[in-house]
């Protein structure tokens, strides 16, 4: 007996030694995945400037021999805050009114239908061309709306516009000179934010997404690479949509999926960084997670769809590895959700090698992959920007990310594993600058209960790593080591507080005299 016991416990060293050794392993190539993405991130900020030394590009004058006829896109579902504010900026388009034909696209089920109906007919009534479309069901989603739309619709262009989105009104008198070449098939301008400094979570947006369209657009525009159509705030040659194969819906990102499409077919896209069109960001963290999930299962869904022929394709070596970087970049979260679950029993299982040695192989990957990030991010904010000043809210990027990792890493993976899915739509409220949210706003309610218990077990997960640092006296890996359960901590008070207010909300509702 004394005998089996020895062998029982060598076997169980062994497995937990072989159990430790892949868990490393996961560890270390997960780094390895951030670090490739931290590269390229270096990549584009080297291009940026590169980019930046040369001259211009000049935007064609404005002289057609005849107005186009464009086809406006209104995309809606259940908007009551923002739809009327939409139509009036569609119908205040500067284009020609027998040029200019208004498709909105209502698959609302709440009182949006009235709203929409009432300023439809408020624009008609003076002589616009507005027609409002509605489906039984909504098969398909926006990509569904949209294709509706295009088979009824009768211009040459569709431009389109999403529900939080306000069109300034020279916006086709500065997109349409763009397509004085037949090649060209969309044009996409640059994004602004109308809440940015509503609260620090919008800033936090604001500072993420502007470096997306100032230097991912910028540079694969300039370098004739490939890049896509966001969705919204673009122009799009009918020709280029049908001849792709028109919008699908087996993929969440419909916009990201018929982009490629379109540019395998050989359709060039111009980026018009000089046009912003203002917008609105979620102002909920659960709204925040949600839009950033549906990207990212998208881009992999993408991925899936179109990589293979995009490899196999005639293009420039550089045109497929640029897209093979873009489509796969939101592999990162599951790199980034793997190195912090990994992070504890790497620790543990390399204690013997000593935490000097530990900073000499881990600091230089860490920094390779959230420094270069970092640096990305930074650098946009000095010399990108007219202010020329560092963000108070920068440092609190990687916190963010490092908190949203594990949730949006699950989309991720069920992006691989399934096709098409639910278009859950994104809340918005019409708030510009440091606007308080309508008082229906609660109608809008957001579940993050479950988000809010893994990341509360996250974050007590994450605090043993420093637990263990503090008990070896190891205090240079102690700041490293704060991040994560600072991530997941800050999620939580997001989440609680979103919580709260609606928990608030719910009861001035009820105690309000009907």
């Amino acid at each position: 007996m004394h005998g089996l016991a020895i062998i029982l416990y060598g076997i169980s060293n062994i497995m937990q030694s072989n159990f430790l050794y892949f868990i490393s392993i996961v560890h270390f190539s997960a780094l390895g995945i951030l670090s490739l993405y931290g590269t390229h991130r270096i990549w584009l900020l080297c291009c940026w400037f590169r980019e930046k030394k040369k001259p211009d590009q000049a935007v064609p004058a404005f002289s057609p021999p005849a107005f186009p006829v464009v086809t406006v896109q209104l995309p809606l579902y259940n908007e009551r805050f923002v739809a009327a504010r939409l139509l009036d900026a569609a119908a205040d388009l500067d284009w020609p009114e027998d040029r200019l034909e208004i498709q909105v696209l209502d698959d609302s089920t709440d009182d949006t239908r009235s709203i929409v109906d009432a300023r439809a007919t408020y624009w008609s009534a003076r002589g616009k061309l507005i027609t409002v479309l509605r489906r039984e069901t909504r098969a398909g989603y926006k990509a569904g709306a949209l294709a509706n739309g295009l088979r009824l619709a009768g211009g040459k262009f569709i431009a389109i516009f999403d529900a939080d989105f306000i069109p300034p009104r020279d916006f086709l008198r500065r997109t349409m000179p763009l397509f004085s070449a037949e090649n060209i098939g969309m044009v996409q301008t640059r994004w602004g934010f109308v809440n940015a400094e509503s609260s620090l979570l919008t800033r936090i947006q604001s500072l993420l997404l502007a470096p997306h369209f100032g230097i991912e657009h910028w540079v694969r525009f300039r370098r004739r690479l490939f890049f896509n159509f966001n969705g919204t705030a673009g122009v799009w040659r009918r020709a280029a949509i049908s001849s792709a194969g028109g919008w699908q819906a087996d993929t969440v990102t419909e916009d990201l999926d018929l982009s490629y499409r379109a540019q395998l077919a050989g359709w060039k896209f111009v980026y018009h960084d000089e046009l912003t069109v203002p917008s609105e960001l979620p102002i909920t963290l659960a709204a925040f997670r949600g839009q950033q999930q549906r990207w990212a299962k998208g881009s992999i869904q993408t991925a899936r769809k179109l990589l293979p022929g995009i490899l196999a394709a005639p293009l420039p070596f550089a045109v497929k590895i640029e897209a093979m970087a873009h489509l796969l970049a939101n592999a990162g979260w599951v790199a980034g959700a793997l190195v912090t679950l990994t992070l504890y029993p790497t620790i543990v299982s390399r204690l013997g090698i000593g935490w000097h040695e530990m900073l000499r192989i881990d600091l230089p990957l860490f920094l390779t992959a959230s420094g270069a990030i970092f640096l990305y991010f930074l650098t946009y904010a000095v010399a990108g920007t007219k202010k020329c000043q560092v963000p108070l809210t920068l440092p609190l990027l990687p916190v963010l990310a490092i908190g949203l990792a594990p949730s949006i890493a699950f989309s991720v993976l069920s992006g691989l594993c399934k096709r098409g899915g639910i278009f859950l739509r994104t809340p918005k409220y019409g708030i510009t600058g440091r606007q308080r949210r309508p008082g229906l706003a609660s109608l809008y309610r957001q579940r993050s209960p479950c988000q809010l218990l893994m990341n509360a077990a996250l974050f007590c997960y994450t605090l043993l790593p420093v637990r263990f640092a503090l008990e070896r006296e190891a205090w240079a890996a102690i700041p490293f080591l704060l991040l994560f359960p600072l991530g997941f901590l800050t999620v939580t008070l997001f989440d609680a507080a979103d919580l709260f207010r609606q928990a608030s909300s719910r009861l001035c509702e009820e105690d309000s005299p009907s």
